[in-house]
């Protein structure tokens, strides 16, 4: 059992044999799939899974906090699961890559800028826009 399907079990979560598969790719994913990768991927390892599934599913699982959904500005909602690492995001604008990043100089100025407005900063999500600098950088 994959990381998600447990995860999705122990929230009480009825697992059909598809939602079971869309679990386990997301479970293997090293990326940020929307939901048309998502059903290439779980139609590979079965065909019967729709499009609509998929749709439905990734809405289950993002409405009960085990997949987070992220609009990088491409017109797509990609997907990760859900951790309680925090990360943030850097986009290359020509190819799509994700590159998750942790920078503590970056999470100090924001718990900084939040105290200097008076707040108490609870979250965040930052995400970078960028283009290679060489022709050779992914």
């Amino acid at each position: 059992m994959d990381r998600l399907e447990k995860i999705c079990i122990d929230k009480g979560m009825r697992m059909t044999e598809q939602r079971r598969v869309i679990a386990r790719v997301l479970s293997a994913a090293e990326d940020h799939p929307d939901v048309e990768e998502i059903h290439r991927r779980a139609a590979e390892i079965d065909p019967r899974i729709s499009i609509a599934t998929v749709y439905r599913t990734m809405r289950l699982f993002e409405d009960a906090g085990v997949v987070e959904r992220h609009d990088f500005q491409d017109g797509r909602s990609r997907y990760e699961e859900s951790t309680e690492f925090h990360h943030d995001h850097l986009i290359d604008v020509k190819s799509g890559a994700v590159i998750e990043f942790v920078n503590e100089e970056i999470e100090k100025l924001q718990q900084k800028i939040a105290e200097q407005h008076g707040y108490k900063l609870v979250a965040h999500r930052l995400e970078l826009y960028g283009v290679p600098l060489r022709k050779d950088a992914k």
